[in-house]
């Protein structure tokens, strides 16, 4: 239990001198911020100061613990934070639009009216948790300024504008622009990368103090020692959730924090009154339950308690405040659907077996107090002396990767080390093993190709056997705790796809040259009977009959992305009452409705499709095991090597044959229907029909493979991160996406008027009528387009002008929204020469090699990048890195000399992600890919990881059937 806070009284000389004045800004995220907050200021004021808190809190959050005459409130919202739906959910476009109604729009009287206050007030320092504008008003005051946070709302907010389209992007930028005025940062535990505080000092944990024992707490409630006491702390509930007394087992008490008094609560439940202090509470308890913010994960670290916790959608500080608390031993997660459909025994059981660790500082008030009294009286620190361009290059950089691959870039800063290590054990060589034996497992059949990345999984796979409950990590736990170990296991394995050619004209019909990436996914799947079935606590409390067939699956990396480990589900809630799949439709609501959770779609969404597809039945349990190196949101096609992977091992393990076309296909469902992500069907194809070294030559109508093309040994292609996250989900893409199809509904219409009006001439009158009924864009030759058609088609059009006019847009995958406005020249155009570009590149890269045959692939890669930016799925990190390779390109050391690289493009859906860059197959080549890697580094602080070499697709790899070895193979 931590001690009462005592504050130190005041020295002789700091008695003697004058009273400071801070103006402090709080945040209007929340009551978490203001409490904290607290904590600061009555430091400051017991220290003789005077403190402005200017904040939307209700004033009570302050003055309850505050009661001086130095204490100023000044009721102001000036910034938004997260809006939420629910308690549990995060709404990104109204955060994003909220906080421009908020602090955007109003900006310049915002800036002129706090300038004046602070003159006014003469505030000595400017504090502020965590307010971006409060740093620049203070700068423009000629006053110093200091944030204290473990967040900063520009690296919230970047991933907000992948959800909510790039138009709101100048909103980081300005948040990221206004941090940099800020002097320094004093940085909480649990924090998130920020980049725009380049001179940090870090305190201890911020925590209000206790005022009364436990025993006090539990007598004044009238509760005995021998009743388990658990605090149910969600800061709100969930829209039309009652609680009921057969959630909690015999023996627990439920104390419920922001109870309305309406609200009807069972005999085992309390209402606390809304003036409780919490952290008595808290201390008090034996448990809590609720969602992870700052005040709850430092108070239960605190007071040692362990936490049970229900993820938050879309709350990027979540990831880092988790690490901490399950670094000390103190976190359990409960899943979502057990919280509401009250599942809460086997958590509450588990967690009172947790002995939490945490033994840090627990007086960060008292500490930033010190701090920000030594800055306002006028203590220097040194200072980097970066640029504020500098610092929001960074800031922008670093907010897109939230998410990103595990253990690739070696010289990331110290500050930007995500929580969480890639999955598997340390690289072995190939060359030591047997095709038929890794240690621990004999392999019966299938070969491992002698690929590292395979005998790594599989040495991973026995590493689990092995260590069984044994290890710190949860989806180490959960996965060795997933199998019957002395079963069999079917492996099948799933590369990513570089883009080399064709990208988003992919769903326009076009001609796309891919190639299977190095990286990949693997999937490990045994089924067992029901009765066999090895069971999480938690879904052996759910199930009624042991005879139920469930499905469990364990991702690795998750803490990477902030999604849950583990999901299971039965497999019966795929099936309807009269005995039928569920729709495609149900399916994705289904998956929706925890999207810490949404991942597992990607998984268990192959089993629906083959429910319904080819009518197979489930009847045995199915376990689960996905571990991808594919990283996410590159733009390499990480969700189809996932899906291709797992589709693969489900129908080898049930005896399916399934061609690797039409794994491809089946896929594709997958991903448009069950995630409800509008992909083409290229990326699925590279996926599973692809061959090492070679581009795969398919035509998207919708899927014709026309061979595979050798990649000359003169040529060679890169694929370089440019660290901005990608996502085929995205508003971008697909807005450009209903741009394509509505140009080619508007071009079938005007070819359909001319047809009916009789003025076509015989010759010209029967394309005219093909056009009539053109079925994808890239049947329309460029020549025919720009002759016919480009002057009729609008810049841009309203949905509600297309619906009224049209009707549909014949796109089954994507919603036109009425209020929306679409792009359409640029859309339409793109796919129709992109086709024409990649016929010619496929033509080239056959033909005699020559310096003027790779020039003329580079300048068909240009232009490809040109008309992605047309269509508004440029990004200035694909963009900058583009132009480095351009003046690569140009730095020749004689001009007798050919090149080594010639052309580069973004790939994929664009808006970020990853750019395809063509080069000869040299050292110098090799070097001068390196020589940008740097370059990118200096200008945004983010190394990129570099894509080199290629593997087969899940159809030349086949499956692995293994089963776990008692002897270890000879040598």
């Amino acid at each position: 239990m931590p001690t009462l806070l005592q504050t130190s009284p005041m020295s002789e000389s700091e008695s003697s001198r004058p009273p400071l004045v801070f103006a402090y800004y709080v945040t209007g995220h929340g009551f978490g911020h203001a409490t904290r907050v607290v904590e600061v200021v009555r430091h400051l004021i017991s220290s003789g100061h005077r403190v402005h808190v200017v904040s939307a809190a209700p004033e009570f959050v302050f003055t309850t613990e505050i009661h001086s005459p130095n204490l100023f409130i000044r009721n102001v919202l000036l910034d938004i934070g997260s809006v939420q739906s629910d308690a549990l959910t995060v709404d990104r476009r109204a955060s994003l639009e909220k906080y421009c109604e908020i602090a955007v729009e109003p900006r310049d009287s915002i800036l002129a009216t706090e300038v004046e206050w602070l003159k006014s007030i003469k505030a000595n320092l400017v504090v502020s948790d965590v307010v971006p504008i409060a740093c620049r008003a203070a700068t423009n005051a000629g006053i110093r300024s200091v944030c204290v946070t473990n967040f900063s709302w520009d690296f919230i907010y970047a991933e907000y504008v992948m959800a909510a389209g790039h138009h709101h992007q100048s909103i980081v930028w300005q948040i990221a622009e206004d941090y940099s005025h800020c002097e320094f940062l004093i940085r909480l535990p649990g924090h998130c990368p920020m980049p725009a505080f380049r001179d940090v000092i870090d305190i201890p944990l911020v925590v209000r103090p206790l005022h009364k024992s436990r025993e006090e707490v539990r007598r004044e409630l009238g509760v005995s020692d021998n009743v388990k006491l658990l605090i149910f702390n969600f800061g709100g509930q969930p829209t039309g959730w009652k609680l009921k007394e057969e959630y909690l087992p015999a023996g627990w008490l439920c104390l419920v924090c922001g109870a309305s008094a309406k609200q009807e609560l069972p005999p085992n439940f309390i209402g606390l009154p809304k003036d409780v202090y919490t952290p008595d509470v808290i201390a008090a308890s034996d448990c809590m339950l609720g969602k992870i913010g700052y005040g709850t994960v430092s108070e239960a670290l605190a007071c040692k308690l362990p936490f049970i916790f229900v993820r938050r959608d879309y709350f990027n500080e979540e990831p880092f405040l988790r690490k901490m608390l399950e670094y000390y031993q103190g976190g359990v997660e409960m899943i979502r659907r057990d919280l509401l459909a009250g599942c809460w025994a086997p958590y509450l059981e588990r967690a009172v077996t947790l002995k939490p660790c945490y033994d840090g500082g627990i007086d960060g008030g008292e500490v930033a107090a010190k701090i920000l009294q030594d800055t306002a009286m006028g203590k220097k620190r040194s200072k980097l002396n970066l640029s504020g361009a500098r610092r929001l290059r960074d800031a922008i950089i670093l907010g897109f990767q939230l998410q990103r691959a595990p253990g690739r870039d070696l010289s990331v800063p110290e500050w930007y080390q995500v929580a969480g290590d890639e999955a598997g054990t340390p690289l072995v060589d190939q060359t030591q093993k047997s095709s038929k034996f890794v240690e621990g497992f004999e392999i019966l059949h299938g070969d491992h190709h002698g690929l590292i990345d395979t005998i790594s999984f599989l040495d991973s796979l026995a590493t689990l056997a092995k260590i069984g409950g044994h290890h710190k990590e949860r989806e180490h736990l959960a996965a060795a705790a997933l199998f019957n170990w002395e079963e069999d296991i079917v492996v099948a394995r799933a590369p990513g796809r570089l883009d080399v050619m064709g990208g988003i004209a992919d769903y326009s019909g076009s001609l796309v040259l891919l190639m299977p990436t190095r990286e990949a996914c693997h999937a490990a799947v045994q089924r067992n009977h029901p009765s066999k079935q090895k069971l999480w606590k938690h879904a052996e409390a759910r199930l009624h009959s042991r005879d139920t067939p469930i499905l469990e699956i364990v991702s690795f990396g998750s803490e990477l992305s902030n999604r849950g480990p583990t999901f299971d589900m039965d497999l019966s809630d795929f099936m309807e009452e009269d005995g039928k799949p569920i729709s495609y439709e149900k399916a994705y609501h289904y998956f929706s409705k925890d999207p810490s959770q949404k991942w597992a779609a990607y998984v268990a969404g192959t089993i629906l499709v083959l429910m319904r597809e080819m009518n197979v039945r489930f009847e045995d349990s199915i376990s689960i095991l996905v571990s991808s190196t594919v990283p996410e949101g590159k733009g390499v096609s990480s969700s189809a090597s996932v899906e291709v992977a797992t589709m693969s091992a489900i129908a080898a393990s049930h005896g399916l044959e399934i061609s690797p076309r039409d794994v491809a296909l089946l896929c594709q469902k997958v991903e448009n229907y069950v995630v409800g992500a509008p992909c083409g069907v290229m990326d699925q194809m590279a996926s599973a029909c692809g061959e090492a070294n070679k581009l795969l030559a398919m035509i998207c109508q919708p899927a014709e493979i026309l061979g595979l093309v050798e990649i000359p040994s003169h040529i060679r292609f890169w694929g370089i991160d440019s660290g901005i996250r990608h996502s085929v989900g995205g508003s971008d893409y697909v807005s450009v996406r209903i741009g394509a199809f509505i140009g080619k509904t508007m071009i079938r219409s005007f070819a359909s008027s001319e047809t009916n009006s009789g003025e076509a001439e015989e010759e010209s009158s029967e394309l005219i009528e093909y056009d009539a009924s053109l079925d994808y864009l890239c049947n329309l030759s460029p020549h025919r387009f720009q002759a016919l058609y480009a002057s009729k088609l609008p810049q841009v059009v309203t949905g509600e002008e297309f619906i009224g006019k049209y009707g549909d847009h014949g796109d089954s995958v994507t919603t036109i929204d009425r209020k929306g406005t679409y792009h359409i020249m640029a859309p339409t155009k793109h796919p129709i020469y992109e086709n024409f570009r990649v016929q010619a590149f496929k033509a080239l890269l056959t033909s005699t090699p020559s310096e003027e045959q790779v020039i003329g692939l580079g300048e068909l890669m240009y232009q490809c990048h040109d008309s992605y930016s047309a269509c508004g799925l440029g990004s200035d990190g694909t963009d900058r890195l583009v132009g480095l390779v351009q003046k690569m390109e140009k730095l020749k050391h004689s001009k007798t000399e050919n090149g080594t690289l010639y052309g580069a493009k973004i790939t994929g859906g664009g808006s970020g992600g990853t750019v395809c860059v063509i080069g000869r197959s040299s050292l110098r080549s090799s070097e001068q890919i390196l020589e940008i890697q740097r370059k990118y580094k200096e200008a945004t602080g983010f190394m990129p990881y570099v894509f080199e070499g290629s593997s087969p697709g899940a159809g030349k790899f086949g499956y692995l059937k293994i089963r776990k070895n008692s002897a270890p193979p000879s040598t």
